[in-house]
């Protein structure tokens, strides 16, 4: 997870062909789409974002959705982070959301605001979630 960071971070400072290529780099070395699901959601959802193709952050939001879908929270715990997996679903329907809506895909892309906007009660209340439902806003209005 430090490594995911690590291209979180490079991405961050715009170098996004490097975060790329470290995301693809630790998706193969956790095995792909037989890793580990914790690991396939942090990567697959840090890799979306690092995309320049709406198609191709798409396939790797997919991804990560997949992965949190096969999660507990025993698992998330493990892994360090204290929310449970159903704070991971308002990002990743948001951003799915927001993909689709690029693409002109707006039937899908209402479905992931709604699933999204109905899943953001599991957010604890700071500046991450704030954020998040700012997104939500802004990508309601966009699809109006």
């Amino acid at each position: 997870m430090l490594r995911v960071g690590e291209g979180i971070g490079l991405r961050g400072r715009g170098e996004r062909d490097a975060a790329r290529r470290l995301f693809a780099e630790l998706w193969e070395e956790i095995g792909g789409e037989d890793g580990d699901a914790f690991h396939r959601c942090a990567i697959a959802h840090s890799m979306a974002d690092a995309c320049d193709d709406v198609g191709d952050e798409v396939a790797w939001d997919l991804r990560a959705l997949e992965a949190a879908d096969s999660l507990t929270d025993a698992r998330v715990a493990e892994g360090g982070v204290s929310a449970p997996v159903a704070a991971f679903y308002p990002s990743l329907h948001l951003n799915l959301g927001e993909c689709y809506r690029k693409l002109g895909d707006v039937a899908r892309a209402r479905d992931h605001l709604q699933r999204g906007q109905a899943s953001l009660g599991e957010l604890p209340d700071d500046g991450y979630s704030a954020m998040i439902r700012s997104g939500f806003d802004r990508l309601a209005q966009a699809l109006v």
